[in-house]
């Protein structure tokens, strides 16, 4: 034995307990050299947490799950690459370093070496800025560095608590010097493909964080507003067109009036120019068919920008810019030369610089007193698009941002990421509509640039002309061997920085990629693309990638668009897609609702195991509800792991007969045949990415051996039974040690530490590196001519036998006795073919039921019908 089996053994303390040995001896370690061929590697794709303060019992939930299918490759034979990254760079991280350490970033001020922040552990809450302070980039990407670290740390102790079998060598952060590396690659590589580009164009834009929004970062929310009736006026003369908004603060952009091309309302119309009310500025009247003619008045105001539709009819119908909110959300304080009369100057005038709310009173009392705000103010509800982690409204603004392109203006590679999609297995297959739907809407290119600071850099420089302006057109780059880069504090290839921001000198790129670009890379990041080959040859593509299906329109496609542009491949085989947990009102768990839990006290009140067989019951895809106060089903998996402990603690307590050499009796042949069944059909879920039914199957299983083969043979297995011989006894303890052998296998991928605490008392070697129990090879287990024996499958004798126990014990029950209360006689009735089965184990039964004639006769359902107890001494 490696190690001795103690007297009481108990679940609590294995995480100390095993966690050390197994980095110790390198259990979980990815061996290359092993490895041999890309055919003998199952490689997983692992999600990179955010690093921005805690993990919540979602995290475990999801991870166990990845966690299952890799142990179970791992004793299938397979050298399991199974990394863990760590994305700790983008809008996440800022804001937790803002308000832990109450400061935020001015890119103005210069490096202090010696900065010390104001203090040092903050409640993460939003904070004003008004009352953070100002600090140099430098200065706060190092407070970012820092508190990433500090995360990293602490998220990797929960998850080795967990028992994740990751190999912790092969860890990486999606901001270091080989991440930046890499993120930089793949961009110069899309920008000299043709793939990036930059363009000035309408942004999605969030005014708190200033910065620019992706497509794929937007939530609509439910918002409170009003619809306004405003009359242009026609240049002809007839009657005023009245139209419907909710957005009256944006008059002054106006640009245009548009109707659906079938409305005969407006067919007049078309052609025509109106004059706004207020500002009295000429607009067209124009027909497209993104006009909802049952919406409003039927009639609609474009602003630039009002919406993602405003965005639409400006591109389409080619319309002029005519934007007046500014970055910070406020109207802008330059005059518009499109205004020309003095009313609306004067108007604009005392709207500059106001919030959009603010200027919208301002507008709407105008229009009341010039009597041009026509009938009842309409309050309604609808949705508005936010920034998932912004808490206002977004508005839209014209900036020169970076894009990638993703199939949305090219139908090409559209149909190719389709196809793409196909060639992926979805698990749970359902999850697959989100991937296709996603694609099919995709509106516009790929915006990567963020106007933030813990970012990778763009890896760009800008030639200044003889006046000093930027020559965006002409970008100056890095070769690969230069990467990484920040041009923001490192000078142009082929400059002096002396040159920065003078004329004829450089400017360089001061935005940051968006986290997705980097993230979009893991598998080059964790496979370490370019920089060792022979490791990315043996891990890429990868067999899973395991994720959030929140994240599938983010995460899952912007990874396979970058596979497609570098390798025209599909990055994994696999997709296994987690559910969400949700609270005791099947509301989803999030930090920005407040109902998450965290972990850690979880896992020390009841032990990883118990916790990971709550996450393991349920099935991709499938969301599950968890009460903290009330944990049902990690309580029903501490029982569990503590069976397993007693269980085999008590079988390994008969010692082995000297000769022992067969199973022979036949309910020890039924119980392994069903084992066997049983590992079949676990094996076959966990091929099929159902771990759950595996759980399911195995579990049932375990609790029958326990309850009813245990008991029906252990007096035969003490060699106390009547009729008991040295060749009977051998069989029962033969069959109870290939038993929970195999048990002990099937159960490892759920309850680590358990079977591994039990395998270490009869074994040299880790459980986690045994091999994958099969049939034929618990025929084996069960000596010379068990395989023909347990060939023909179970015959049903164990159930029969266990119902038969059942009865003889509910006669006990009901005769108000103990189960070791002496029977004189019992009579055990049922069908014909049952009642076969029962009697070929009558020997177990009778020395279970302390029965001392037990006879049987025909009934039409298996029941005692009669029982005789022996007189109880006073």
């Amino acid at each position: 034995m490696s190690k001795p089996m103690p007297e009481k053994p108990t679940v609590d303390g294995l995480e100390d307990v095993w966690g050390p040995v197994w980095e110790q001896d390198g259990t979980y370690r990815f061996d290359r050299s092993a490895a041999g061929d890309r055919a003998a590697v199952y490689s997983i794709d692992t999600p990179p947490p955010t690093a921005s303060g805690s993990l919540h019992i979602g995290h475990v939930f999801s991870y166990t799950h990845t966690d299952l299918k890799a142990r179970y490759e791992r004793m299938r034979g397979k050298h399991v690459f199974y990394p863990m990254g760590w994305d700790d760079n983008g809008l996440p991280t800022e804001r937790r370093v803002q308000n832990y350490y109450g400061v935020r970033c001015d890119p103005q001020l210069p490096y202090d070496p010696a900065f010390v922040p104001p203090f040092e552990g903050g409640d993460t809450k939003s904070s004003k800025a008004a009352d953070q302070l100002p600090i140099s980039r430098r200065n706060f990407i190092e407070l970012c560095e820092r508190l990433t670290v500090q995360d990293e740390q602490q998220f990797e102790h929960l998850f080795r608590t967990l028992g994740l079998s990751v190999d912790w060598t092969q860890s990486y952060r999606t901001i270091d010097d080989t991440s930046r590396a890499s993120a930089q690659r793949a961009f110069l590589r899309n920008l000299e493909r043709g793939e990036a580009y930059q363009a000035d164009a309408p942004t999605l834009w969030d005014v708190t964080f200033r910065t620019a929004v992706a497509q794929a970062e937007l939530e609509d929310k439910e918002m409170p507003g009003a619809y306004h009736g405003l009359a242009f006026h026609r240049t002809d003369g007839w009657d005023d067109v009245v139209i419907q908004t909710t957005r009256p603060e944006l008059l002054p952009a106006c640009v245009a009036l548009v109707a659906h091309p079938d409305d005969e309302r407006f067919q007049d119309l078309f052609g025509t120019t109106v004059r706004s009310p207020l500002f009295d500025v000429e607009v067209p009247v124009l027909a497209h068919h993104l006009a909802q003619q049952d919406k409003g008045a039927g009639i609609a105001m474009v602003c630039t920008f009002g919406d993602t539709t405003d965005v639409v009819w400006w591109r389409e119908l080619q319309l002029p810019n005519r934007a007046i909110i500014g970055f910070d959300g406020r109207v802008r304080s330059d005059e518009p030369t499109w205004i020309a009369s003095e009313q609306g100057k004067a108007l604009y005038a005392e709207m500059a610089g106001k919030t959009v709310f603010s200027a919208k009173k301002v507008v709407v009392d105008a229009l009341t007193e010039s009597g041009e705000l026509i009938g009842d103010v309409k309050t309604i509800n609808h949705p508005v698009k936010f920034f998932e982690k912004g808490d206002k409204p977004l508005e839209i603004v014209s900036t020169r941002q970076w894009y990638i392109v993703n199939g949305a203006r090219d139908e090409e590679l559209k149909t190719t990421l389709r196809k793409r999609g196909e060639e992926i297995a979805f698990h749970p297959d359902f999850m697959r509509v989100r991937y296709d739907n996603w694609v099919g809407g995709l509106s516009g290119d790929w915006l990567i640039s963020r106007q933030r600071f813990f970012g990778v850099p763009l890896p760009v420089w800008y030639p200044l002309d003889a006046d000093g302006n930027p020559v965006y057109d002409q970008p100056i780059v890095p070769t690969e061997d230069q990467l990484p880069v920040d041009p923001a504090s490192e000078p142009a290839p082929g400059y002096e920085e002396s040159q920065r921001g003078v004329a004829g000198g450089f400017q360089g790129e001061l935005d940051v990629m968006d986290t997705w670009a980097t993230s979009s890379l893991t598998p080059q990041l964790a496979g370490k693309w370019e920089s060792d080959p022979a490791l990315y040859d043996l891990v890429f593509p990868y067999d899973v990638r395991p994720q959030a299906q929140d994240i599938i329109r983010t995460w899952l496609f912007t990874t396979v668009l970058r596979s497609q542009l570098e390798a025209d491949v599909v990055p994994w085989k696999h997709a296994s897609i987690s559910g969400f947990i949700v609270d005791p009102d099947r509301k989803k768990m999030s930090k920005s609702k407040g109902n998450v839990v965290t972990p850690l006290s979880i896992l020390e009140q009841h032990g990883a195991d118990a916790v990971r067989y709550w996450a393991a019951s349920s099935k991709l895809g499938t969301d599950a509800a968890f009460d903290p106060q009330n944990p049902k089903q990690i309580k029903v998996g501490r029982r569990l792991a503590i069976k397993v402990l007693n269980a085999a603690k008590f079988v390994y307590g008969f010692p082995l007969p000297e000769g022992a050499h067969a199973v022979t009796e036949a309910l020890d042949t039924d119980m392994l045949a069903e084992l066997g069944s049983v590992i079949e059909q676990a094996t076959a879920a966990f091929d099929g990415f159902d771990h759950a039914r595996a759980l399911e199957v195995t579990e049932r299983f375990f609790w029958t051996f326990c309850d009813d083969y245990l008991e029906l043979v252990k007096e035969r297995a003490y060699g106390t039974a009547t009729d008991a011989t040295h060749e009977t006894q051998a069989s029962a303890v033969l069959a109870l040690r290939a038993a929970i052998d195999a048990l002990l296998r099937l159960l490892a991928p759920f309850l680590p530490f358990a079977t591994e605490e039990v395998w270490a008392w009869t074994h040299e070697t880790s459980v986690h590196r045994a091999q994958w129990p099969t049939a034929s090879g618990l025929a084996a287990a069960a000596g010379p001519g068990a395989a023909d024996r347990l060939g023909a499958g179970p015959s049903g004798l164990l159930a029969a036998v266990g119902q038969a126990l059942i009865g003889i014990r509910g006669a006990k029950t009901a005769a108000k006795a103990s189960q070791k209360t002496p029977v004189t006689r019992a009579v055990v009735a049922a069908p014909a073919e049952t009642r076969a089965l029962i009697e070929r184990a009558a020997v177990d039964l009778a020395a279970v039921g302390r029965i001392a004639d037990l006879s049987f006769t025909d009934g039409a359902e298996l029941a005692v019908v009669d029982i005789e107890l022996a007189e109880q001494p006073a």
